[in-house]
């Protein structure tokens, strides 16, 4: 059964990490280990490359005899392994995500930086304004229920009780001005925002028509920031959410985030003006 599992994803791609790093210690190729092993050739490549879904037990202490890691780091890859084990709620829509990890890098991030130039974040959305959005996509209706009933269990990680991350999440006034459901739910979507901003683990922050152009007023960013782990940066779009690999191109996805962060409201005016907007919005 499906569980929440917080931790698993961001536990198998820290696995994979800390595998490579004792097979280079141990001065082996992946090709040579998998002949030590007697493993088909690419078994331990995809292990490194996080192309695996759940690791086998005995596979990770037969690296770890292999590359003769020390009781300590048993220990810890090995407890690693059991978090990666458990089957977290989200590997039950891979329709919906794509066979990729995305709500469970989203779910293990302690900071998520959000910016998405025409629409409100996912996770900031009402229930209204989901189910709107998810009924223009051309997708069939089986699917579109899924991602609307995936969507809402992925924004509870804003309110769970143990380690919520911190969201920072910029929204700009045009994704707030389109005409869909009634005005109670236009209404409802923009006093939404006003309540989750008052969270103290989301800062919300607007950009106004009235200040003109700013950074990044083409691309959807999602950053999803981790203590020990480098950092994720997805591009997401109305069919597809795609992780940027190259390193150099997420670092300045990162800088524009910050950019677009900086052009924007500071959280009190931001609450001020949409509460003003909710007052005024037809």
């Amino acid at each position: 059964m499906a569980t929440d599992g917080y931790g698993a994803t961001i536990a198998k791609r820290r696995l994979a990490r800390r595998l490579t790093e004792l097979r280079v210690r141990a001065g082996y190729t992946a090709n040579q280990v998998c002949d030590k092993l007697a493993w088909g050739r690419g078994k331990v490549g995809r292990f490194e490359a996080n192309a695996w879904r759940r690791p086998e037990m005995s596979d990770i202490r037969d690296l770890l005899r292999i590359y003769g890691a020390t009781d300590d780091e048993c220990t810890e890859l090995e407890r690693l392994a059991i978090t990666a084990r458990e089957r977290p709620w989200w590997r039950e829509y891979p329709d919906v995500f794509e066979d990729g990890e995305f709500a469970g890098f989203e779910a293990d991030a302690t900071t998520i930086s959000a910016y998405m130039p025409l629409i409100v974040p996912g996770l900031l959305q009402t229930r209204a304004y989901a189910e709107a959005w998810i009924s223009r996509s051309p997708r069939p209706p089986e699917w579109r229920h899924r991602a609307l009933e995936s969507r809402l269990r992925r924004q509870e990680i804003l309110v769970r009780e143990q380690k919520p991350p911190r969201l920072v999440a910029v929204i700009t006034e045009a994704s707030l001005m389109y005409r869909w459901g009634t005005q109670d739910d236009r209404r409802a979507q923009v006093q939404h925002l006003v309540t989750m901003g008052r969270r103290p683990n989301v800062e919300v922050r607007l950009l106004r028509f009235a200040d003109g152009l700013h950074p990044g007023i083409s691309g959807m960013i999602n950053i999803f920031s981790y203590p020990d782990d480098p950092a994720l940066v997805f591009m997401e779009t109305d069919t597809t959410i795609r992780e940027l690999s190259d390193l150099e191109d997420a670092r300045m996805h990162m800088l524009l985030f910050n950019e677009i962060r900086d052009a924007a409201l500071s959280p009190a005016k931001t609450t001020k003006h949409l509460t003003m907007l909710a007052e005024t919005l037809e």
